[in-house]
C-alpha cells in the first residue's frame, strides 16, 4: 500500500528519501533556493512549492495525506542560537513552526488533517520545556495523541547527530506492539523530565517503544573520498598549528591513531572541531582544537553557529593530514545515496546536508512507528472500530 505525505520545510528532500518508495509525496516546501534547486533536480518540481511556509495558503496543499513530516528550523532551539525559542508571533526562524501549526489546524477544520504527523529538531527543544510543552499542548488541543523519543544518528551513520522526533497520531490506542512496557530503553534525561512536566498535554501522551539498531557496519574510514572536489589539504605548517592547539588528551588520540594506522596498514580518519574554552592556567578563554577517531562530530553550518568539520586522516607511515570534509562525504554522513545531485557549490551543498535529518533515521521513525500506527489505524477502520479516528479528527476540526 502506498502512503501519502507533506514534506515541510523538505530542503533537499531526506524526509522523503528516508520514507522510501511506498510514500507518494503529495507537496513539499522550503524558501531556500539552492535547496529547492537541488530537491527539483533529484525529484522534478511540480510538487515543490519555493516559498516561505507563512506564505502558504491551506488551499496549496492536495487532498489529504497520512503525513505531515516537518523539520522545522533548529537554531534558535540549540545552544548555538542561545536557545531564543519557538514564541508564537516572535521573530526567531524556530517560530516559524507556528506557520506550519496553522496549516494543519486548518486542514482539520476542512476534514483534512493528517492522520500522522512527525515533528523532527534538535534535543535543544525537549530541555526548553517551555517549548516542548506549548508544542504538545497544540498536537493535544488538536486531537492528536504523542510520544517523543530521541534517536542519534550514531545508530546507522558514523556521524553523532541526536535528534528528537514528536510522533503524534489521530485514532485509538496504539497496537499493543508498540506499546512501551518493561525492558524498553530509557529516555534521556532532559526528555524524561519534559514528557513528565507536560501539564494539560500529559493525558494525550501514549508512550511508544522505540528500541534502535545495536550496531552499525559504516565506519568513518569508509566515508573518505579518495580524491575529493572542492577541498584542499592543509599545508604543513596549518597542521602543525592547528596540532599545537590541542591538549594532551587529543594529542594522545593522534598517537593512538598512529598506532592503529601503522598495525593495520590502512589510514585512520577522524574529524576535528575548532572550540572555544576555558582557559584554566591563564583565565579567560582559549580556542582548542578537538579531535575524534570513533565517529564524526555532528554535521553544523556557520548559519547553525559553528565552524565546518575538519577531517583529519593519519596514515600508516605516521603522517597526519587534513582538510575539510568535502561535500559528499558530508552527504554520505547524512545517507544520502551516491546518485544524490548535489549543489555545485561546495557551501550551498554543505549548508544542505547540515540542515537535514539523517535518512535512515527517517526510515526508522517510518518503519518503526509512523507505518505500524496508520496499518492500526486502517485494520481498525476495516474491522468497524475505526471511531477513534474520527473523533479525533471531528476535535480537531472544532478547535
Amino acid at each position: 500500500m502506498t502512503r501519502s505525505f507533506y514534506e515541510f520545510f523538505a530542503g533537499g528532500g531526506m524526509a522523503r528519501i528516508g520514507l522510501g518508495p511506498g510514500w507518494d509525496c503529495l507537496w513539499a516546501n522550503d524558501l531556500d533556493r539552492a535547496k529547492c534547486a537541488a530537491y527539483r533536480a533529484n525529484f522534478g518540481g511540480d510538487h515543490l512549492l519555493e516559498r516561505d511556509v507563512s506564505a502558504v495558503a491551506p488551499a496549496e496543499l492536495p487532498g489529504r495525506a497520512d503525513l505531515a513530516w516537518a523539520s522545522f528550523p533548529c537554531q534558535d532551539l540549540s545552544l548555538a542560537g542561545a536557545r531564543r525559542g519557538m514564541t508564537l508571533g516572535g521573530t526567531t526562524r524556530s517560530s516559524v513552526f507556528w506557520a506550519f501549526w496553522y496549516l494543519i489546524e486548518h486542514l482539520a477544520r476542512e476534514g483534512r488533517a493528517p492522520r500522522t504527523l512527525v515533528i523532527e529538531n534538535v534535543v535543544g527543544l525537549a530541555s526548553s520545556s517551555r517549548d516542548f510543552a506549548t508544542l504538545c499542548t497544540a498536537l493535544a488541543q488538536a486531537g492528536y495523541r504523542f510520544d517523543a523519543h530521541v534517536v542519534d544518528a550514531s545508530a546507522f551513520l558514523p556521524q553523532s547527530r541526536p535528534r528528537l522526533f514528536v510522533v503524534a497520531w489521530l485514532g485509538g490506542e496504539p497496537p499493543e506492539a508498540l506499546r512501551e512496557g518493561e525492558g524498553a530503553p530509557p529516555r534521556p534525561r532532559a526528555l524524561a523530565r519534559a514528557l513528565e512536566a507536560l501539564g494539560e498535554a500529559g493525558p494525550a501522551r501514549r508512550a511508544l517503544r522505540l528500541d534502535l539498531p545495536r550496531s552499525r557496519n559504516l565506519q568513518l574510514t569508509d566515508i573518505v573520498e579518495d580524491r575529493p572536489d572542492g577541498v584542499a589539504w592543509r599545508k604543513a605548517a596549518e597542521v602543525k598549528r592547528l596540532m599545537g592547539m590541542m591538549t594532551p588528551r587529543h594529542l594522545a588520540r593522534i598517537e593512538t591513531a598512529k598506532a592503529e594506522a601503522a598495525r593495520s596498514g590502512r589510514a585512520q580518519a577522524g574529524t576535528l572541531y575548532r572550540r572555544t574554552r576555558p582557559d584554566k592556567t591563564r583565565g579567560g578563554t582559549v580556542q582548542r582544537a578537538e579531535v575524534r577517531f570513533d565517529l564524526a562530530g555532528c554535521l553544523r553550518t556557520p548559519a547553525g553557529g559553528s565552524s565546518r568539520q575538519t577531517l583529519v586522516l593519519v596514515e600508516p607511515s605516521g603522517k597526519v593530514r587534513m582538510r575539510l570534509i568535502s561535500a559528499r562525504e558530508a552527504a554520505r554522513l547524512m545517507g544520502l545515496p551516491e546518485d544524490y545531485a548535489l549543489p555545485r557549490g561546495y557551501t550551498d551543498a554543505y549548508k544542505l546536508a547540515g540542515d537535514g535529518v539523517a535518512v535512515p533515521a527517517a526510515r526508522w521513525i517510518a518503519a518503526q512507528l509512523v507505518e505500524p500506527l496508520l496499518d492500526a489505524m486502517d485494520a481498525a477502520g476495516a474491522a468497524g472500530g475505526g471511531a477513534g479516528d474520527g473523533e479525533a479528527l471531528r476535535s480537531a476540526a472544532g478547535a
